[in-house]
């Protein structure tokens, strides 16, 4: 049986020079890869076989370009630069300090970087673990949310900090993180104060946050086709299996330095972008594009969705609701819907359609249902904040994800509809409080009010009775990885499904 491997490249900040990729695909088509991807983290993802790996790793060596086979030690730095003057304007975050800040980062991180303006919504702001997000109201200052490896942990920092300290401050956070690894990774007691006592504050510029960052409303502008911007265009390419053609991007690549275009953009929706096409170029683009019959202006409730990389299971799921939103001629303007099916992975969505098994033996899974759970406001941008309903068998899927979708509308109207009105000053009564154990890897929840019925533990059992062996049943941890956690914290609601 032939295994593949996936060899992962990253571009800083999703913006890739065209020669670079140019040699990269010459070095992919010489072991006959027809076929690449982008991923989430705007990085590019090719499958080969084990022989495959060796020889395109070998020709990548040659070329200086680092690489990681099947591994994910070093995550790509992820940012916001592809929505630049296409979707945001009026910003004082433009191309030359996104690049200042790549060009000082020195290393090669081991922990997530999302680098954003804060005044979009196409790149996601916090999936990072070192976030930085560009202050609205301080020019060249950042806004910095760390959110600890492998807990649900975000810490907000009490300083903004110098553009030109980005990069350094992200260096040593990472390091004394990983130096301390038992107190900051894998621990949901984690204490932001104590790592903000470790750093050198005194060899940074920064100033005090005088009012928190709100974060912006998730709305998701059209991400492809041939569009207009000042006095040029930008090229969003969209496809429906994510594969690109080697010989298709080639022609991209050839075709942007014949018309003096330096970079192209992989946007986190597994996309590449093009911008900056002078108004005499436009028909060479949509001539390469009708070469090579690439579609573009999907639906907009196709675009909407997120779905892990390299996840076949993913896509039939994601295509099995697609054409269920689409013969309902479903609105989701303004939603991000999440796919996942693997256990450890995260996805950027407003709801989220979880797959776990009923049975699972060894790396065998069997029986699956289905969960939707819905971030906190419906805002990608947000952890994850209540489950809309579990236990989903699959062909009852799509009606609850009909009813998420409604209830995400219902959401929206009465942020609209509510007036605004001063709160009576009365003695809050006080409310027994109802509890609720997290697992620490995969932030699924253990409610007693509901158990776990398709795992024979009946509604009302506590964790305490639960047996010493039990274990998560999306991740299999054991139980004293879960934590204890005020359910009202959570904002947990649960609807009974069908």
């Amino acid at each position: 049986m032939i295994t593949f491997n996936t060899i992962k490249i990253n571009f800083k900040g999703g913006i890739i020079s065209p020669g670079d990729l140019y040699n990269i695909l010459v070095a992919a088509g010489k072991i006959g890869i027809v076929q690449v991807r982008f991923g989430l983290r705007q990085q590019l993802l090719i499958e080969a076989d084990e022989i495959g790996v060796k020889q395109l790793g070998a020709e990548l060596d040659l070329l200086g370009i680092p690489y990681e086979d099947d591994r994910d030690d070093y995550p790509n730095v992820v940012s916001s630069y592809p929505a630049e003057e296409v979707f945001i304007t009026n910003t004082w975050l433009s191309e030359g300090v996104y690049k200042d800040i790549f060009d000082l980062m020195d290393y090669r991180p081991r922990l997530k970087i999302n680098v954003s303006d804060s005044n979009q919504s196409f790149t996601p702001l916090l999936t990072g673990n070192i976030n930085w997000v560009a202050s609205p109201s301080s020019q060249h200052f950042w806004h910095l949310f760390l959110r600890f490896p492998k807990t649900n942990v975000i810490y907000e920092w009490k300083d903004l900090v110098y553009t030109n300290d980005v990069a350094r401050m992200s260096k040593q956070v990472e390091s004394i993180i990983f130096q301390h690894s038992e107190t900051f990774i894998d621990n949901p007691e984690v204490n932001g104060e104590f790592l903000y006592a470790l750093v050198n504050q005194e060899s940074y510029i920064t100033k005090p946050v005088e009012q928190a960052l709100k974060l912006p409303v998730f709305n998701l502008p059209y991400y492809e086709g041939l569009n207009r911007y000042n006095d040029k265009y930008w090229l969003g390419i969209y496809r429906r299996d994510e594969l690109f053609t080697v010989n298709f991007l080639k022609e991209v690549c050839l075709l942007c330095l014949q018309t003096k275009i330096g970079q192209l953009c992989s946007s986190p929706w597994k996309t590449i972008m093009i911008k900056g096409i002078e108004e005499k170029d436009k028909q060479l683009w949509t001539g390469l594009l009708a070469r090579h019959q690439v579609n573009v202006r999907h639906a907009a409730n196709e675009l909407n969705f997120q779905v892990e990389d390299n996840s076949s299971d993913g896509l039939a799921l994601k295509k099995h609701l697609v054409n269920y939103l689409s013969k309902d001629d479903m609105r989701t303007f303004g939603i991000c819907i999440g796919i996942k099916t693997k256990r450890k992975t995260e996805v950027f969505s407003s709801i989220l359609v979880r797959r776990r098994p009923i049975l699972r033996i060894g790396k065998w899974e069997f029986l699956h249902v289905y969960d939707i759970l819905c971030a906190k406001d419906f805002n990608p941008n947000e952890r994850t904040g209540f489950v809309f309903s579990k236990g989903n068998l699959k062909i009852v899927l799509k009606e609850q994800l009909h009813r998420a979708i409604l209830s995400f509308y219902s959401h929206q109207l009465k942020q609209i509809d509510t007036p605004v009105v001063k709160p009576k000053k009365e003695t809050p009564k006080a409310k027994k409080k109802e509890y609720v154990h997290q697992c620490s890897h995969c932030l699924s929840i253990y409610d007693p009010l509901t158990g776990e019925p398709e795992n024979n533990i009946p509604a009302g059992t506590s964790f305490e009775q639960l047996p010493s062996t039990y274990s998560c049943s999306l991740c299999e941890a054991s139980k004293e990885e879960f934590t204890k956690i005020e359910k009202s914290e959570l904002e947990l609601i649960v609807q009974d499904t069908i």
